[in-house]
């Protein structure tokens, strides 16, 4: 059975630490800005280590699962949702390589601008991404 605690923790966390829509660390002109709709790469910077230490918190260290588990042998941490997670939240993070939608057109490529419709968007397309690489596919990183 797919295990969606991973999906499901990762999307919040998208939407939620997405630069611009609830808070912004480091913002342009104060450390913190509220609701600004702004991003940069310094930002999407923290913004993406904060998001690898919730991440890591709730899947690694918490274990987060939202499936009938059967015993599995695997006693080390499995890292590949953390690492899928963090790479898509970067890559995604609407501003820093495109914006769909955009304000003044349908697609901007490195724009730094964000929007609740864009986030919206970014988010679903993360959703889908995350879904085929953590459900469909099973991508899992065994240390130790």
């Amino acid at each position: 059975m797919a295990d969606w605690g991973p999906v499901i923790i990762a999307v919040v966390l998208f939407v939620l630490l997405s630069p611009g829509l609830l808070f912004q660390i480091p913002a342009r002109g104060r450390v913190v800005e509220f609701g600004n709709m702004q991003t940069s790469g310094a930002s999407i910077l923290v913004h993406a280590i904060i998001y690898f230490g919730l991440i890591t918190i709730f899947l690694v260290a918490i274990g987060v699962h939202i499936c009938k588990l059967e015993h599995t042998s695997h006693p080390m941490a499995d890292w590949g949702p953390v690492i899928i997670a963090v790479v898509l939240f970067v890559l995604l993070s609407p501003g820093l390589l495109f914006q769909i939608p955009a304000r003044g057109r349908v697609v901007e490529f490195g724009n730094m601008q964000t929007s609740g419709a864009s986030i919206l968007v970014h988010a679903i397309i993360y959703f889908g991404l995350i879904t085929i690489f953590l459900v469909a596919i099973g991508v899992h990183i065994y240390t130790g």
